[in-house]
């Protein structure tokens, strides 16, 4: 069964960083678009950030753009999603998907467009 996996949640001070990642199970990620979601507890999964397959194609969300760096490390079979200034609202479970396309796209932030998911990881913000 094909699924990513991600690490690098955690408990962290507002204003601090983390660096999640995600890597495949069974398949490479060369072929794929990978964006990352959240959702927080009693709210809609959100589309936070997408990367293209050649890595030369981001998109972001309003609240992370300046905050948030996605990267891809094809040769490492590895995304990932760099978190700085973190601020409470920023707490969720972390999911990474991919997608058979080339690009992000416009429509790069909803979820059903995305063919393979992860188990999710934890990121907390306090104090």
């Amino acid at each position: 069964q094909l699924q990513l996996v991600e690490s690098g949640g955690g408990l962290v001070q507002p204003g601090g960083s983390l660096r999640l990642s995600c890597t495949p199970s069974g398949f490479t990620l060369d072929y794929y678009t990978i964006g990352w979601f959240r959702q927080a507890p009693g709210k809609e999964r959100e589309g936070v950030s997408c990367i293209s397959r050649s890595g030369g194609t981001t998109a972001y969300v309003g609240s992370v753009k300046g905050r948030f760096t996605i990267s891809r490390d094809n040769a490492k079979n590895t995304v990932y999603l760099q978190m700085n200034n973190l601020k409470p609202e920023d707490k969720a479970i972390y999911y990474c998907a991919a997608r058979t396309t080339a690009s992000c796209g416009f429509d790069y932030y909803r979820g059903e467009r995305y063919n393979y998911w992860g188990q999710g990881t934890q990121v907390t913000v306090s104090s």
